[in-house]
């Protein structure tokens, strides 16, 4: 072996291993007490139910940036980590879709019986060698707010629905920053308002921030700290059928990994319904969504922070941040 290749050989080698390292530092990160944390305060009856355009929703909002800034996960938009939007609602109770396209903003808006509401996506990013594509990674951080009482308990805290991903991305923000690694790819931490009201907080991203990059791939968290009782074990593990390779990094994963839940690998062509990875996959957008399927306890008040099993949230959530990872630097798939 000539000197020049047995040189190019070792330099590689050698960045493969500190890429290595970098990635393992950030999983050794993620914690079940860091969730438990965050879960804790987001699915706290003192926050409301976490309502779109309440001020427990500003709360959650005010807290999820306080931990990014901490970090030093930079904020995507030039004035702060907020992406303001709004939406009109129905004064009626019993109409709980409302409505973002201009249309309705200006006409309804102006409307009795309707008003406008005020929202706010939260948007970070870790900026990526190339700025031409970018994975973006999201999770819902508003829930149902107060709303009919159930047992004399109004106050819906939506622990499971969805603090637990919104759990999920902080920690994986914190691992991927806290590596000190610069990815291949610029990656975007999104935290959607108004996805109970009609996937609002994405639509609207995806309808005036995509921008001139390439979005490579969207990762989706959406009730992932629970699971049915016959089946505690359970994730349903969605994702483009097309991109096959998303599948076999999480086989490979848990081989290696004592990971305690057991995976239900579900390709697909149609992954425009759900959550908010519909906004994404909607244009052509490769996807991967994790999911631990509905309990009883699913938009009632008695979905709290005691009932997550955070073991299992921890796991799944170590799983997507290698899978993260991977989006963030292989150089396709």
């Amino acid at each position: 072996m000539n000197r020049i290749l047995f040189l190019a050989l070792l330099f590689a080698l050698c960045g493969n291993s500190v890429a290595q390292n970098a990635r393992d530092k950030g999983l050794s990160i993620i914690s079940a007490e860091n969730a438990q944390n965050y879960i804790g305060f987001l699915a706290d009856d003192f926050l409301q139910g976490r309502g779109a355009g309440t001020e427990g929703g500003r709360m959650a909002a005010a807290y999820i940036v306080s931990l990014l800034a901490d970090w030093g996960v930079a904020p995507l938009l030039d004035d702060g980590y907020c992406q303001p939007f709004e939406a009109v609602k129905s004064t009626d109770a019993y109409n709980k879709r409302w409505e973002i396209s201009l249309d309705s903003l200006s006409v309804l808006g102006k409307k009795a019986g309707y008003e406008v509401v005020a929202l706010n996506n939260i948007l970070a990013v870790i900026p990526g060698k190339n700025s031409d594509e970018m994975v973006i990674i999201g999770a819902h951080y508003d829930h149902m707010g107060n709303d009919y009482p159930v047992l004399g308990d109004s106050c819906y805290n939506g622990a499971d629905d969805n603090a637990s991903g919104v759990s999920a991305v902080l920690q994986i923000a914190k691992a991927m920053k806290l590596s000190g690694a610069v990815p291949r790819r610029t990656v975007v931490f999104a935290f959607w308002d108004a996805e109970e009201r009609g996937l609002l907080g994405s639509r609207h991203f995806v309808s005036t921030l995509c921008g001139n990059a390439e979005i490579k791939a969207y990762m989706n968290f959406d009730m992932i700290g629970r699971g049915p009782k016959s089946n505690p074990s359970h994730l349903s593990y969605f994702y483009s059928a097309a991109n096959a390779a998303f599948g076999e990094w999480l086989r490979d994963d848990c081989k290696k990994h004592s990971f305690c839940f057991l995976p239900d690998y579900r390709p697909t062509e149609n992954l425009n319904v759900g959550s908010d990875n519909a906004s994404f996959a909607r244009l052509g957008i490769p996807v991967v969504w994790y999911h631990t399927e509905g309990h009883p306890d699913y938009h009632l008040p008695s979905d709290v922070a005691k009932k997550i099993d955070y073991r299992k949230l921890t796991d799944i959530t170590r799983a997507a941040y290698l899978c993260a990872w991977r989006l963030a630097n292989e150089k396709d798939y």
